[in-house]
């Protein structure tokens, strides 16, 4: 007798476990109908339960998603801001960790399908389909979206987004060109992209930079990455050589440059060699320093 109270002590308690198992069932397979129910019955029993909150913003999500075509940037920043500030916490405080991303990736596939006719426009930088289909992890829809934009390498939000989706669908070494062209034209914004990326060899390269580089430690100093990266990744000197360079931007122009040295030091061209050394210097003393020191050269 004693067992069995035990027991309906024991279903008593985990009511409430069931019932929200059931919602969150509902909800992994998108069915609304049937994850509205069992919401409804767990707020019935359980009125005061702390995750009905966070399961009403996932159900509605289901229930009232839209295929409608935006015509409006702002509008499309409020949806989107609904997604990241309501719907995804949502999201990581209902689902399992290893289940949010799978689910959340419908809603960013169907977002940018809408954003489809919205033109890229400068007031409303990160209001455009590409960065949503990054979001949804569809690599080549984000290229062919960045592709619409004219002259998207002169501007840093489609040359950010391009950059990641190179590096997403062809990996590192296809995309260190445009890492090369955002850190000249974007410095600001190329940190926090290779943060993002969560690349152990990025994180690495970028942390040595930041210890050895001799700038200013400000954000600026990331346009000189792809210069210093000739001087202590000499490998990638063919990578990044393919970068489009900006010859108004002096960092490109020591990208450059340092190229041109490296071809003329496998040359054995030590008269041109002088002069570059000393075109490199005028460009960024700090960056000759370290160039030279890799040479066991000292400068006077």
């Amino acid at each position: 007798m004693q067992q069995s109270m035990q027991q309906l002590d024991i279903f008593a308690d985990s009511r409430d476990v069931v019932l929200r198992n059931d919602v969150v069932e509902h909800l992994q397979r998108r069915h609304a109908v049937d994850a509205r129910a069992a919401l409804t019955q767990l707020a019935s029993e359980y009125p005061d339960d702390s995750a009905l909150p966070a399961m009403t913003v996932l159900v509605c999500e289901l229930e009232h998603g839209s295929s409608l075509p935006l015509t409006d940037h702002a509008e499309l920043a409020a949806v989107r801001r609904h997604l990241e500030e309501d719907v995804m916490p949502a999201a990581q405080r209902v689902l399992p960790t290893q289940d949010v991303h799978a689910w959340s990736t419908p809603c960013w596939r169907s977002l940018a399908q809408r954003a489809a006719p919205l033109v890229f426009c400068g007031t409303h930088t990160e209001s455009h389909a590409a960065p949503l289909w990054l979001r949804a992890g569809d690599w080549a829809a984000a290229t062919d979206a960045v592709n619409t934009i004219e002259s998207w390498w002169r501007i840093p939000s489609p040359l950010a987004w391009m950059t990641e989706a190179r590096y997403r669908a062809a990996g590192l070494d296809a995309a260190w060109p445009l890492f090369a062209e955002l850190a000249w034209l974007a410095p600001s914004r190329f940190a926090p992209l290779i943060a993002g990326l969560r690349d152990a060899s990025l994180d690495a390269l970028r942390r040595r930079f930041d210890a050895d580089f001799p700038g200013t430690g400000e954000n600026e100093d990331y346009a000189w990455c792809p210069a210093w990266l000739m001087i202590v990744k000499p490998a990638l000197a063919s990578r990044l050589g393919e970068a489009r360079v900006q010859r108004d931007v002096p960092a490109s122009r020591a990208t450059a440059l340092l190229g041109e040295i490296l071809r003329r030091e496998h040359e054995g061209d030590q008269h041109e060699l002088v002069a570059l050394r000393e075109d490199l210097s005028r460009l960024h003393v700090g960056l000759f320093d370290a160039y030279m020191a890799t040479r066991k050269v000292q400068h006077r």
